[in-house]
């Protein structure tokens, strides 16, 4: 499952991650490092902690999966580079009694914005999705992301809501560390 897309003067490439890949491994830790340095990943890059572990710990779960984008052709950033991230963990629908998959991490370099690449690695993690016989995507974003937002709706995503009189479902949480 991959693809090539041309986006400009430039091109990507859409595939899903190899977690055993060193250049795999490698794009995914910078391009989810890039995304936390951003206001919209919360200002801060990941800790040493995270850079070390975060493969073999997504590697370690059969229900994770992530879809990386790279750099094919020409123009800045150079050939080969990671230009966008999506990470994914399976959970579980009781109502539905299938598994759904949640879109956890959605990073595209922001040199790389605004040319469709974050829509083509939604195209194939609802693929996989699809493959693992998911009943539906998942995801949060937060309000003050209008440009996601609109990608999201653009994609088909939409608020959740079991029935309209009880208002959408919030995100919450509790950290415990």
């Amino acid at each position: 499952m991959s693809g090539q897309t041309a986006t400009g003067d430039d091109a990507v490439q859409v595939l899903r991650a190899n977690y055993a890949d060193p250049v795999h491994a490698a794009a995914l830790v910078q391009m989810l490092d890039a995304y936390a340095l951003d206001p919209m990943g919360g200002g801060q890059g990941l800790t040493d902690l995270a850079k070390a572990n975060l493969v073999p710990s997504l590697a370690a779960r059969p229900q994770a999966f992530s879809v990386l984008a790279f750099s094919t052709g020409a123009g800045s950033p150079p050939v080969g580079q990671a230009v966008g991230l999506v990470n994914c963990i399976e959970g579980f629908s009781t109502f539905a009694c299938k598994p759904l998959v949640n879109v956890h991490d959605v990073a595209v370099l922001a040199s790389y914005r605004g040319r469709g690449i974050a829509e083509k690695m939604l195209v194939l993690v609802e693929a996989i999705a699809r493959d693992r016989g998911a009943c539906k995507l998942t995801l949060e974003v937060l309000q003050g992301n209008p440009s996601a937002i609109k990608l999201y709706k653009r994609f088909g995503f939409d608020n959740y809501q079991l029935d309209p009189a009880a208002g959408n479902a919030e995100f919450l949480q509790k950290k415990l560390m």
